[in-house]
């Protein structure tokens, strides 16, 4: 199988590109978003009574990320189970990548070649090609 899936993403946002073979670009094939992760720790924290007297042992915007995470990999793991792609990169933020890898499967872990710890889920498709060339043919 030639198709490579590249994951760019950070704690608030993803985009999943595939990429069928050299000289084909990318495609974009899925953008998740979890506005959670940008909301202020204050506004995350419930204001049930008693709430203040309990210390949580994850920050909420931590808690936030980790949920997201969780999402990628399920979204990951899915393509993998379907045979939809056959290599996989990863770019992400030093800290998300670890969060990430974390909630990998090992049969995910094992058909990633790249990991890139740069945050470019603002780029343009153009620009974030330029960024993976020396990574794959596109």
């Amino acid at each position: 199988m030639s198709t490579t899936w590249v994951m760019v993403a950070n704690a608030s946002h993803a985009k999943l590109f595939s990429n069928e073979g050299p000289n084909k670009g990318l495609q974009l094939v899925k953008e998740l978003c979890h506005p959670e992760s940008r909301e202020k720790a204050a506004e995350l924290v419930s204001d049930r009574a008693g709430s203040g007297s309990y210390a949580q042992p994850t920050p909420p915007k931590v808690h936030e990320a980790e949920r997201f995470a969780a999402e990628i990999a399920q979204e990951l793991e899915h393509g993998r189970i379907q045979n939809t792609y056959g290599r996989l990169i990863l770019v992400t933020s030093a800290h998300f990548m670890g969060l990430l890898n974390e909630r990998l499967s090992q049969s995910v872990r094992d058909k990633i070649s790249d990991s890139i710890n740069k945050d470019y889920t603002s780029l343009p498709v153009k620009e974030l090609a330029g960024h993976l060339e020396s990574y794959m043919r596109l």
